[in-house]
């Protein structure tokens, strides 16, 4: 079938109409933004392992939070941003391109006057023009600065949720740190109420790298972790995806792809998607649905995992330890139990294989077990699943 009719999204957040699961997660979240309305400042830190579906979560709360909390929601992509300044630039440029088409936009408008100028090439938007000296102003007078910007937005909206998406570069900036907290104070002795519900996402180990560099940040963080997948959403999931595109898919090739999807979103659009493409026609078949699965470790490889991590693992002298690793399918091992499956020049080159993984960051040890591995993220684990599985077909 054509890649242009597929229903999946690899490599950008979920479709609202295609959101699976996390009911706990959204309801907390929906409580913090109900409680901005009431002038409760909160920090949210909503973590978990790559393609678990942080910015997709994030996403849907902000569209719910428009929809029925009575909230302006901006969602702020920050990668590659590593100064505080400079994320404050992006936030507040964000804020206004996603005014545009909203009945709020004219109070935003007129929140920054005349630091707005018109820009486009193909059509004609709006971005922020400041001036030397704004930047700094911006930082310093963040706090009175929402608290006038909520007041204008009282019109139309109770407050404001701002959500700071892939803090990966801030995360390593004491200025950043330091910044986060002083704001949290300013807001809890300030006279005025201060609508705004701030959502923070990226790693949990982001976020104890923020604590590290400011240790009251542990008590201003309210930690949202995310889970991965249960087979029931990840089927769900698939069923609603191959409906929508109008696909029948069997039972047998529904368990096959929930198998090696591991309840990982990211991996659910790779497979549903590489599926998609290697189908005839829309009665998928099961031989299809193997060739589609083989297809995804490809791309997966080529996408998710640094080069010097896809390059170490596709070598051929592994492959042999790869399959011994993929038996187990789950996220830890020992040393000796794979030493025991193995023959010949397979064993002699297991402890280069787990040091260089271990360097790689791709395993780590477990100080309780003797002689135990653990792969930190689940991606690497149905990585590892995937690629020996698709050496052997």
């Amino acid at each position: 079938m054509t890649p242009e009719s597929s229903p999946f999204s690899p490599g950008r957040p979920v479709p609202i109409e295609f959101f699976v699961g996390r009911r706990a997660e959204i309801e907390r979240l929906r409580g913090m933004v109900r409680g901005s309305g009431q002038g409760r400042f909160a920090v949210g830190f909503v973590s978990g392992e790559r393609g678990i579906g942080k910015s997709s979560l994030a996403a849907f709360v902000s569209h719910l939070a428009e929809l029925d909390n009575d909230a302006v929601g901006c969602h702020v992509l920050l990668g590659g941003i590593q100064g505080l300044q400079e994320m404050l630039l992006r936030t507040f440029d964000r804020l206004l391109k996603q005014s545009i088409d909203r009945p709020w936009h004219e109070q935003v408008r007129q929140f920054f006057g005349d630091r707005i100028r018109k820009v486009g090439l193909f059509g004609v938007t709006l971005e922020l023009n400041l001036q030397e000296g704004d930047l700094p102003i911006m930082e310093h007078d963040f706090v009175p600065s929402i608290q006038r910007l909520t007041e204008r937005l009282q019109e139309h909206k109770k407050s404001l949720l701002l959500i700071l998406d892939d803090i990966n570069g801030l995360a390593s900036s004491d200025h950043f740190a330091n910044w986060l907290k002083s704001t949290v104070d300013e807001i809890a002795i300030s006279d005025r109420k201060t609508r705004l519900c701030m959502i923070v996402v990226g790693l949990e180990d982001r976020r104890q790298e923020l604590i590290s560099r400011q240790p009251s940040l542990a008590r201003v963080f309210d930690p949202i972790e995310i889970a991965p997948w249960s087979d029931e959403e990840v089927l769900e999931f698939y069923q609603g995806a191959f409906d929508k595109g109008r696909a029948s898919v069997s039972d047998e090739c529904l368990q096959l792809m929930i198998e090696y999807t591991g309840g990982l979103p990211v991996l659910a659009h790779e497979i549903g998607d590489a599926v998609w493409r290697t189908a005839l026609g829309p009665n998928i078949a099961y031989e299809e649905a193997v060739e589609g699965i083989a297809d995804a470790a490809e791309v997966i490889g080529r996408k998710l995992l640094e080069p010097r991590i896809f390059k170490a693992v596709r070598g051929e002298r592994y492959r042999s330890i790869l399959r011994k690793l993929a038996d187990r399918q789950g996220n830890r091992f020992k040393r000796v139990e794979i030493l025991e499956d193995l023959a010949g020049n397979d064993r002699k080159v297991l402890d280069n294989f787990l040091r260089r993984m271990k360097n790689l960051g791709v395993l780590e040890t477990v100080p309780e077990i003797r002689g135990g591995y653990r792969f930190p993220n689940r991606l690497y684990a149905l990585y590892f699943f995937m690629e020996a599985q698709r050496r052997l077909d």
